[in-house]
């Protein structure tokens, strides 16, 4: 009878062992903040169509190339700078990530000068502000090994306005902008690219975009875009 219960004991104890194991997985996890997030853009068939007109395009080098998101897309970029051969790059919903995965796209163009504006649908997916400022300048960085002569333009993040119901998951994200705004400066200058500061120019008395400039309190309306293009011009960029 010892030796049954002498036999039945290393097997009782493995069968212990395993049943115990998840529960010592668990405790043994590593403790962490760090939520996991979305990389794909929020309207893929949008993305899809569009990189397929992109790609219909002959690559012509030494054009002026704008690249963001819908805000961006919304740009009548030739009538605006009054340069019939500049490029419109945006993409409504797309995020850092895939500005990185369409990149390559535009390097090949070799841009004279590419003006950058993404960041708000990152946000919106709750993105850290660290990782959009890093995929930044990572984005800065290709762009540079592939097309060394294109100046690089980062914009800032635009300011959204709250009061309006159509963008829930962009609204409460103000502080958010404000601190990606930061990095993407520090981001700007330890690459060596022109960091440009449109957040302001949209601002109104209470620190919201302003009512005049936008379409829905995100995108911007034809009063906003001029104010945009206004200042490249004022300040010598374009």
């Amino acid at each position: 009878m010892s030796l049954r219960h002498g036999a039945l004991a290393p097997i009782a104890a493995l069968v212990l062992l395993v049943a115990l194991a998840p529960a010592r997985a668990r405790a043994q996890a590593p403790v962490t903040n760090q939520n996991l997030f979305d990389t794909i853009p929020f309207l893929p068939d949008v993305y899809a169509q569009r990189m397929a007109e992109f790609e219909k395009q002959p690559v012509v080098p030494g054009r002026v190339i704008f690249l963001g998101n819908s805000i961006t897309q919304g740009g009548d970029w030739p009538a605006l700078t009054g340069d019939a051969t500049a490029l419109n790059r945006g993409i409504g919903g797309d995020i850092t990530y895939g500005v990185l995965r369409r990149l390559d796209e535009v390097i090949r163009r070799k841009p004279s000068k590419l003006f950058i504006l993404i960041g708000i649908n990152d946000i919106g997916k709750d993105i850290p502000d660290a990782v959009i400022a890093d995929n930044y300048r990572k984005i800065i960085q290709r762009v540079q090994a592939g097309s060394p002569t294109t100046r690089i333009f980062v914009q800032s993040v635009l300011p959204v306005n709250p009061q309006y119901p159509h963008f829930p998951q962009h609204y409460d994200k103000q502080d958010h902008v404000r601190n990606l705004n930061r990095l993407l400066r520090v981001v700007a200058a330890s690459t060596r690219t022109r960091f440009v500061d449109l957040y302001p120019l949209f601002l109104d008395a209470h620190g919201r975009m302003d009512a005049r400039d936008t379409v829905d309190g995100l995108h911007l309306n034809e009063r906003g875009y001029h104010i945009w293009v206004d200042y490249l011009r004022k300040m010598g960029y374009l």
